[in-house]
């Protein structure tokens, strides 16, 4: 039985009025960043500290927070900054060269998960609408999270993790064609056409971006650099251009965060280290907010029925199963070490499960249990993942201190 503190104590924490947002950024950041040392103490990456500690905080154990508006609105802009500061370390004509193989890692990537979850709630004697709509939200693979670890153990230059981001960004063009077309299954319609539009002007948004954004940029920067007077010039054009891409890619149907990541990419090469310096301070603000905002979401009390938590554990098992086979054969040719590194990467599933088993509550399609279970899997592939991760490159060589961490000077 969970310990939980005298109702006063939760009201004195429950944020409110003038001092709601403060109080929220004080208990989120200094509890991310706490369980974050405690977990890199433990010998575990401290992304699971930060995860755990949403769980904490959240309604299932103390009760000092809930996810609300505010705290979303700052998830969205910690994974966006994520992904921006992970696209700045990666060269995009290197991910282009991997476009093959991520192109076939993530279509097994959806197919897979697709399947067996669908197959296991109808088993569960789940309707088919429901059964689609859950085997939907294993879909789409979350690319902050594995981005995340990847980046903090300097590992963005292996073979490996190029191949997961790569397919990572278009496992979200290929997971959002499936949400559309599961939706309009279920409100017992499906648009061809319109499917067929969302798919190409996706597509095309993110090969432009990524094929000739950073020639581009390269050109564009220097010259802004010279002509703008305010301070910070480079910093500010590239918060111009993440927030621009970001927007371009909610309105082309992929989420902000690949804009965010299609950014990074265009700037890498152009970015010097004061830009990337800046950066980095800002998504150490921020990126706690995502983190811990996954874990804010998970409801315990929905496990109270053996079958409901059985359920769970199932699909669990399935989730992470079904990417690290699925994955892991398309990436077989490379050989078993990265194959099974790609497998494991593509396994968390994060705030994506999460928008999808959103949608499917606001449908009526999914019942408040096999809600819970889907938040469960996210949370809980999320959490799983990066411990795997560190086993699967025990082997890699030690991360160097990249240039965005060094002290620089002001100006």
């Amino acid at each position: 039985m969970l310990f939980l503190p005298p109702p006063a104590l939760l009201m004195s924490f429950a944020p409110a009025g003038a001092a709601k947002i403060p109080l929220s950024m004080l208990i989120v950041f200094v509890s991310a960043k706490l369980l974050a040392d405690l977990s890199e103490r433990l010998g575990q990456p401290g992304i699971v500290g930060e995860i755990l500690a949403g769980i904490l905080v959240g309604p299932s154990v103390l009760g000092w927070l809930a996810p609300d508006a505010f705290l979303s609105a700052l998830s969205d802009l910690g994974a966006m900054l994520l992904l921006f500061r992970v696209g700045l370390e990666v060269k995009s004509s290197e991910l282009l060269k991997v476009g093959g193989t991520a192109m076939l890692v993530a279509c097994l990537g959806v197919v897979a998960p697709f399947l067996l979850g669908a197959a296991i709630l109808s088993a569960w004697g789940a309707s088919v609408k429901e059964a689609i709509f859950v085997g939907a939200s294993m879909v789409a693979t979350s690319v902050g999270i594995t981005a995340q670890v990847l980046s903090a153990r300097g590992l963005l230059h292996e073979l490996s993790s190029k191949i997961i981001l790569a397919a990572a960004v278009i496992d979200d063009v290929l997971g959002l064609l499936v949400l559309a077309v599961v939706s309009s299954i279920t409100h017992g319609r499906v648009d061809l056409l319109q499917l067929g539009a969302t798919a190409v002007a996706a597509s095309t948004f993110t090969l432009i971006v990524a094929r000739w954004g950073a020639p581009a940029m390269g050109r564009v920067v220097p010259r802004l650099d010279r002509t703008l007077r305010v301070a910070e010039a480079r910093f500010v054009v590239a918060m111009g251009l993440l927030f621009s891409l970001a927007l371009l890619a909610v309105y082309t149907g992929v989420a902000a965060i690949v804009g965010a990541f299609l950014a990074g990419l265009a700037l890498g090469e152009s970015a010097g280290p004061r830009e990337r310096y800046l950066v980095q301070g800002v998504s150490e603000l921020l990126v706690p907010f995502f983190l811990v905002g996954i874990g804010l979401h998970v409801d315990l009390s929905a496990f109270a029925h053996a079958a409901t938590a059985a359920l769970a554990l199932v699909l669990l098992a399935a989730a992470i199963v079904s990417k690290f086979i699925g994955c892991g054969l398309g990436a077989l040719h490379l050989g078993r070490t990265d194959a099974i590194r790609v497998g494991i990467g593509m396994a968390p599933r994060g705030e994506v499960g999460m928008v999808v088993a959103q949608i499917g509550l606001d449908f009526r399609v999914l019942s408040a249990a096999s809600y819970a279970v889907v938040v469960f899997m996210s949370v809980a592939t999320t959490l799983i993942a990066p411990v795997l991760m560190k086993m699967a490159y025990r082997q890699s060589p030690a991360p160097v201190l990249p240039e965005s961490e060094e002290v620089l000077p002001l100006g």
